[in-house]
């Protein structure tokens, strides 16, 4: 607005100040002679030196009367109306120096009249609009940027928050929820739909894990009473006839029923978040070795090579030991059972990046590319595993990691085989690469 106000003063004060000057080069063009020299010196008189000045010369240009004593520069002897840049040479601080209007014109007489009209009074006016113009403009940038800067912190940290808690929620925790703010805006409209959602999902998550675990942890005492009548019936029978070994499948699928409702029960048990309260930081290398002592008398008995690689020291890493010690224990359990006789496991500790990583490597067939995120879902068995199994131990270990918060890579492994990677930092991944 002040800049549309400026262009318009400008151009109004313009044509005022034209309109001005042809007036009295009209009005001083009727008189000739000492009557013009009077009309001069009279107007003179009520004229404002700061706005106005004249000279009157003779016809070989030489000041007769008036203030100026030279025709200005560049002033065409025509009658004509010009704008000037360099008005007045002069040391007079009343007489115009800047910009004018001037017209230099013959009189009735033979001589030449100057008149000046000095633009830069006229339009001061027009300068305090401009100077308005730049502070309007410097304060409204200035603070406007300065505000902006600090209104979008606000969303910014609030949509942290948010993510923070999407994070927690993704790692397991169905029963965190997103941040609300007393603002009642969209991000909390949003975020209070999100929530309703939320607790859709816990109630019928939780619905679906308490039918679960409840027909697993009702259906042990039968399968229990069920196998120890089978076993006394098959105590009673013949080894030799077609009873016992009727008896002895029979007890054996007991047997995998159980195990697989033990499995489902310890999945449900890990996936307790209350147990990161007896979470402790420990030595990784202590684990290790003791991982490698166990399961090397079942490679051998294998006929594996089961070896281990660390580093001298390793930092510590926070979180339950005995779920950490199963979960490895299940990996190098895997490789150990998939990797042909002659071949080797590896148990690697190394520090990467400021991050703790346990890996499991083997020269075994490997896993497929299509089946590496599919292997920690319960019970998925490859189709061309020739082992026996229930498809719970990689479960196990996804849900011990995800207690953890840590990342569980499934590579390619430089012996041949799969290379599972435990990543001790926090991430809440199971990546498949």
């Amino acid at each position: 607005m002040l800049g549309v106000l400026y262009f318009e003063v400008s151009d109004y004060l313009n044509s005022l100040a034209r309109q001005s000057l042809m007036e009295r080069q009209h009005l001083f063009a009727r008189f000739a002679g000492r009557d013009l020299e009077d009309a001069l010196a009279a107007s003179q008189a009520f004229d404002d030196r700061a706005f106005d000045a004249y000279g009157l010369f003779d016809d070989e240009l030489y000041p007769v009367a008036g203030e100026l004593r030279r025709i200005p520069r560049g002033l065409a002897l025509d009658g004509e109306i010009y704008e000037l840049d360099d008005c007045i040479d002069t040391n007079d601080p009343k007489l115009p120096q800047d910009s004018c209007a001037a017209v230099a014109m013959p009189t009735r007489d033979g001589r030449w009249l100057v008149l000046v009209r000095d633009n830069g009074s006229v339009f001061a006016v027009t300068h305090i609009i401009l100077r308005a113009l730049l502070w309007g403009v410097s304060l409204t940038i200035l603070p406007g940027a300065a505000g902006w800067h600090l209104l979008r912190r606000r969303p910014l940290r609030r949509i942290r928050k948010i993510q923070a808690s999407a994070e927690a929620i993704m790692a397991g925790d169905l029963a965190g929820r997103l941040p609300l703010s007393n603002r009642r805006d969209e991000l909390d409209m949003l975020a209070a739909i999100v929530n309703a959602m939320l607790d859709r999902i816990e109630k019928l998550m939780l619905e679906v894990k308490g039918v679960c675990d409840n027909i697993a942890h009702d259906l042990r005492t039968p399968l229990t009473r069920l196998r120890a009548q089978l076993y006394r019936i098959k105590q009673q029978t013949d080894d030799s006839s077609a009873q016992a070994q009727q008896l002895d499948q029979a007890i054996a699928d007991t047997d995998t029923l159980m195990a697989r409702f033990r499995g489902l029960l310890r999945i449900s048990e890990i996936e307790d978040h209350r147990r990161r309260s007896g979470f402790v930081e420990l030595d990784p290398l202590e684990l290790l070795r003791e991982l490698h002592d166990f399961y090397l008398p079942l490679a051998e008995e294998g006929e594996l090579t089961l070896d281990l690689e660390t580093p001298a020291t390793l930092p510590p890493i926070v979180g339950d030991r005995a779920l950490l010690f199963e979960a490895i224990g299940n990996l190098l359990s895997n490789s150990i059972k998939f990797t042909p006789a002659g071949g080797r496991v590896l148990l690697r500790a190394e520090l990467h990046n400021g991050s703790t990583r346990l890996s499991v490597e083997d020269s075994g067939p490997g896993i497929p590319q299509g089946e590496r995120q599919a292997i920690f879902q319960r019970f998925y068995r490859s189709d061309d595993s020739a082992q026996g199994g229930f498809g719970l131990g990689l479960s196990i270990v996804g849900a011990v990691v995800n207690l953890h918060g840590f990342g569980l890579e499934v590579t390619d492994s430089t012996l041949g085989g799969a290379s599972l990677v435990l990543d001790c930092r926090p991430t809440n991944a199971l990546v498949a690469t």
